[in-house]
């Protein structure tokens, strides 16, 4: 039998941990819940490729490109079709930053902490149309990023008990390289699309609501996140208009991030080559930033969607790891309980060249194999899971 929502009937401290915003964070039961379970069943392989399938058709999606927009557009009307709603775009401007000072990290040491181990290769953007071979892909991915106006997309799971209240999951939409971004984010993206699809069923019902946010401008460095931060912490739980229970921006109770989804092939070689196929130790990393200021409850947060993995997902486990860092998590760690949800850590692993076809020619949807996307769809089980528990899922007649 499913064990009823505890925040609405009881808290104590065998079920609930209170973050420092108030929020009370559910823990996971010990034995799987037939509603996430028949939730989690719901999400398939074959569309989960079919929805990255159809983002790589705007070839690498660059910010400030009319194949961007495209992609934009596109994205809303399906979340339209899920009927996730209401459906809305954040608007801001982008101009490009002027150029950032050298790292002074001491050597061995990667972005956001952690220490680089083993075998590297190196690491770099690709900005040469002639190393993309296809001809097609090239003419559409040639059209450079111009400063003006951006925007993103979201859509909103209103809550039946507490509208007020809110998880955001999210992934980029935006990709560099003259690829097509398939896993970088194509992959993210299209988990949480699904995500929303399965959500905005007619005949489930969540108590809290859930935003389902698209970023753009990751790429140019976590513009369209630190914009929405900046445009809409300040509306948090106002009720507009007066005594409606309309939240246009429900108070954010964890920001849940989705980037680089299905490549796990390991550390590189002594010759810097990396292996075709997944490893057979492939996991969903889920990370934290343990120097953030919502490190406890963050770390909290991740250990909750480390069980839901162990109840729900099927092929692959999830490890839990202290160095979330550049992804659209970063402007929301300070805030609120943050986590990131990837294939490995990017600091210690995707910085010291373990995936070849980060930001490359490469990040093609033909260069995975189900292996790969499969991956994505066990962090995909990973985040239903755990967002159908934490909003108290349930399934209507």
């Amino acid at each position: 039998m499913r064990r009823p929502f505890a925040v609405a009937i009881s808290c104590t401290l065998a079920l609930c941990a209170t973050n420092t915003l108030g929020a009370q964070q559910l823990v996971l039961s010990d034995a799987p819940d037939s509603v996430i379970t028949n939730l989690v069943a719901r999400l398939d392989l074959e569309r989960y490729k079919a929805t990255i399938k159809g983002l790589t058709q705007f070839g690498d999606r660059r910010q400030g490109t009319k194949r961007n927009r495209d992609a934009v557009d596109w994205i809303e009307a399906q979340l339209k079709s899920y009927g996730c709603a209401p459906t809305e775009r954040l608007t801001y401007l982008w101009q490009p930053a002027p150029p950032r000072p050298r790292s002074t990290m001491a050597p061995g040491q990667a972005v956001g902490g952690g220490t680089l181990r083993g075998h590297r290769r190196r690491t770099s953007v690709n900005t040469d149309s002639l190393k993309q071979p296809d001809p097609r892909l090239r003419a559409l991915d040639t059209e450079p990023t111009t400063p003006g106006e951006r925007q993103e997309v979201y859509c909103t799971k209103i809550g039946s008990a507490h509208p007020d209240e809110m998880y955001i999951v999210g992934a980029h939409m935006d990709g560099i390289g003259w690829g097509e971004a398939a896993n970088d984010d194509g992959s993210g993206t299209a988990l949480v699309m699904e995500l929303a699809r399965v959500l905005s069923a007619p005949d489930v019902r969540t108590s809290r609501s859930i935003r389902f946010i698209l970023w753009n401008n990751e790429e140019s460095g976590l513009d369209g996140a630190v914009a929405y931060v900046a445009q809409r912490r300040a509306l948090q739980g106002k009720e507009n208009p007066a005594r409606s229970r309309r939240y246009p921006e429900p108070r954010w109770l964890g920001m849940i991030q989705h980037d680089m989804m299905m490549f796990d092939h390991g550390m590189p070689r002594a010759d810097s080559s990396v292996s075709r196929e997944q490893r057979p130790e492939a996991d969903v990393n889920i990370e934290f930033q343990s120097k953030s200021r919502m490190a406890a409850e963050s770390q909290r947060l991740a250990w909750q969607f480390h069980r839901a993995n162990e109840r729900y997902a099927r092929d692959y486990p999830a490890s839990v790891g202290p160095h979330m860092t550049n992804t659209d998590s970063d402007p929301f760690k300070d805030l609120v309980p943050t986590i990131s949800l990837r294939e490995n850590e990017r600091g210690t692993q995707i910085g010291a060249g373990w995936d070849p076809q980060w930001h490359q020619p490469t990040d093609l949807f033909v260069t995975y194999s189900d292996a790969d996307f499969r991956l994505g769809l066990n962090a995909a089980q990973t985040t239903l899971a755990a967002i159908a528990e934490l909003t108290a899922a349930t399934l209507v007649k």
